[in-house]
């Protein structure tokens, strides 16, 4: 499945996430694959994700981050195929990158 941005886009924005309660030092959510009705739409976001995002360090890791929606979004980089979680954070608004 080929997705464009603006689809992207508004798939994430009308996903339901769930604020991360074990790390509130580390404000941001999550959506998990087994709550979207179409497990092929979810590894195609991942995908475009991983294919459009920029590459950042948080601490000794790096994780390629997906700017839309005023957020960033983000997986644990595992195989698509095995990848259960993106996970949004919100960025500030004069994040260029929006």
């Amino acid at each position: 499945m080929i997705l464009t941005e603006a689809h992207v886009k508004s798939i994430l924005w009308k996903t339901k996430f769930t604020f991360a309660k074990s790390m509130p030092k580390i404000p941001h959510e999550w959506t998990h694959k087994k709550d979207w009705d179409d497990d092929e739409l979810f590894e195609s976001v991942v995908q475009y994700i991983r294919e459009n995002g920029v590459k950042e360090r948080f601490f000794k890791k790096q994780y390629i981050y997906l700017y839309l929606n005023r957020c960033k979004y983000w997986t644990m980089g595992n195989p698509i195929e095995t990848t259960v979680i993106i996970n949004r954070a919100r960025v500030s608004e004069n994040n260029n990158d929006l």
